[in-house]
């Protein structure tokens, strides 16, 4: 009995543990506990985060400074590569324009290496057919040696001419053809009525041609115009 009454003493002077105090108390306490449960967590995302990005750049190492160099190098010579082989096509293309120029020359010096010797020649052609002019009909017909004669120098003109023509030099002779101041040169004009004006009706002296290049104008007499 007397232990009792001593618990029954003691009873009221410990504090009561109200629900209020409890609900007061979880308040506090929980708030607490939820701002470090979140400041935990973002420093967990902040780790992972970090991990995955030093994970990245593991995974892709960087490029050695050798082989950076070689591939400027490389990339260099390519560059030079290029530039050679256009200087070659354009050192091609030049010789080979100088090999037809060089050809052009050489086969036109010689197409016109005679031209000066061509032109003595055609002389002694006009001293043939002078010759031969100024012969007579009736001497012909009545001097066997002179017809004889005269047969043999225009037999010499001929093979002479024609050997003049193997080798290029062509007799100009443009009578009935209109006139062409590149190949003719006028000596006269003359009315003709039965002509067309500007046709060469007369060739006082025959031109020549060398390869198709004019040696010597043919001089003509052309019609005038009315």
């Amino acid at each position: 009995m007397r232990g009792l009454t001593m618990l029954r003493a003691i009873a009221p002077m410990t504090p009561r543990f109200t629900p209020a105090m409890y609900n007061g108390m979880r308040s506090t306490y929980g708030v607490r506990f939820n701002s470090t449960a979140k400041g935990e967590e973002a420093k967990a995302e902040e780790t992972a985060e970090t991990a995955e990005s030093a994970k990245s750049d593991a995974s892709e190492p960087s490029e050695d400074p050798v082989i950076t160099d070689l591939k400027a190098k490389l990339s260099q010579k390519d560059k030079q590569l290029a530039d050679f082989k256009n200087h070659y096509a354009k050192a091609i293309a030049d010789f080979r324009n100088l090999q037809d120029s060089t050809k052009k020359e050489i086969q036109k010096a010689k197409d016109f290496a005679l031209q000066k010797f061509a032109k003595d020649l055609i002389v002694s052609l006009d001293n043939f057919q002078l010759a031969l002019q100024s012969v007579k009909e009736d001497t012909l017909k009545t001097n066997e040696e002179v017809k004889n004669l005269y047969d043999g120098v225009e037999m010499t003109r001929s093979v002479f001419e024609r050997t003049l023509t193997n080798h290029g030099i062509e007799k100009i002779d443009p009578v009935g053809e209109p006139f062409d101041p590149n190949t003719h040169e006028a000596a006269f004009e003359i009315p003709q009525p039965d002509k067309e004006p500007g046709t060469v009706f007369h060739v006082q002296q025959p031109g020549y041609t060398l390869n198709s290049r004019v040696l010597r104008p043919a001089k003509v007499g052309i019609v005038k115009g009315e």
